[in-house]
């Protein structure tokens, strides 16, 4: 059974993106979902010296690996002032360094929210243009807006029915674009 790998780009264990990514994983069939938490990676801060002095991190390697198992790709993107955390641009700078094509084939959806109106959608916005340097492809992409407002947490469930609707075609567009 072909994977598909879910990962959250924010470091707070108690994210709405990752609250909201376990909707998403509960919502696919047919695949091996795997969520996989880049927190419990030992990934230091990218620095060139540090680089240079030690090579890429054995995490990096291990993360990097993951992805090339998977079929495809559903990230949780939090968005902090309007760009990813630096968390995340971290990993991506290290994956980056350790195979600048490490996304190469991979079909990506992208997910945001957030307790405001937009959803995360600047954060999204970006990585739509970061994804394909790195050889992945965005075939779907929701910003899920005012997160309180519209997610139940205790049930993991849409509270809006419009954007349980939308996920919706979301998710079976993303599934049916992983088997073309």
């Amino acid at each position: 059974m072909e994977k598909i790998l879910v990962l959250s780009g924010s470091n707070s264990i108690h994210s709405i993106n990752s609250q909201l990514l376990d909707f998403f994983v509960a919502s696919i069939n047919g695949y091996n979902v795997q969520r996989q938490s880049l927190l419990s990676y030992d990934i230091p801060m990218y620095n060139l010296d540090l680089e240079n002095e030690r090579g890429i991190p054995i995490d990096v390697k291990v993360v990097k690996n993951k992805i090339a198992e998977s079929v495809g790709l559903i990230i949780g993107v939090n968005e902090h002032n309007g760009m990813i955390s630096a968390f995340f641009k971290n990993i991506i700078d290290w994956l980056s360094r350790a195979d600048r094509n490490f996304l190469e084939g991979k079909k990506i959806l992208l997910v945001s929210t957030s307790p405001g109106a937009r959803g995360g959608a600047s954060a999204v916005e970006y990585m739509k243009n970061t994804i394909p340097r790195f050889g992945g492809k965005v075939v779907e992409s929701f910003s899920f807006p005012s997160f309180q407002e519209n997610f139940n947490v205790e049930q993991n469930t849409i509270i809006n029915p419009t954007m349980n609707i939308g996920v919706g075609e979301v998710i079976a567009s993303f599934i049916h674009q992983l088997e073309d």
